[in-house]
């Protein structure tokens, strides 16, 4: 990796770049040759993003990452279809999925819902009137039943198609004439 060409204790001084102004062709050439990211089409980094304080190692974000199983469990829910909007007769596939019980804990990537966007964030989707489980979980759960018994609901749904997947094709017995 190249090394910046600032010196450390040295100020900055605002250029044009910085100010908004119009740069001529010999200022970009300059512009890139001091670059440290010139060969990816960046000129500089913006003076703010040099000056800004360092965020704290404990500040971190400790989500767990999904496997392969989970993402599988995740389309297959996902193809069930937002389950808040089958409750109210209507079938929607453009689902998010939600995590009932945050994004940290151990196994909290398969205590998840189908939720379209409406249902799953408020003032989203195309039907604004929606009751979304953020910030209206209360509401959300009076209207449509708890999320244990909605991630139930769905489980169920799942082992029907499992079973119904599984289940030999049976042809019907035809009927031959002497």
């Amino acid at each position: 990796m190249k090394r910046s060409s600032i010196k450390p204790g040295a100020g900055l001084k605002r250029t044009a770049f910085a100010r908004g102004e119009r740069i001529e062709e010999r200022e970009v050439s300059k512009l890139k040759r001091a670059s440290p990211m010139s060969s990816t089409g960046i000129l500089s980094v913006q003076v703010h993003q040099r000056t800004a304080p360092k965020r704290k190692a404990g500040l971190k974000s400790k989500e767990r990452t999904v496997t392969a199983a989970e993402k599988l469990l995740w389309s297959r829910l996902a193809a069930l279809g937002c389950v808040a909007c089958k409750k109210d007769g209507n079938f929607n596939t453009h689902v998010s999925i939600h995590h009932v019980d945050g994004r940290t804990k151990p196994g909290c990537h398969q205590l998840v819902l189908p939720l379209c966007a409406g249902h799953h964030q408020d003032g989203t989707g195309e039907d604004k009137t929606l009751i979304a489980v953020h910030p209206w979980k209360a509401r959300f759960e009076t209207r449509y039943g708890t999320q244990a018994e909605l991630m139930d609901e769905c489980a169920q749904l799942l082992f029907e198609q499992r079973d119904a997947a599984a289940a030999p094709v049976t042809t019907p017995p035809t009927l031959e004439h002497p």
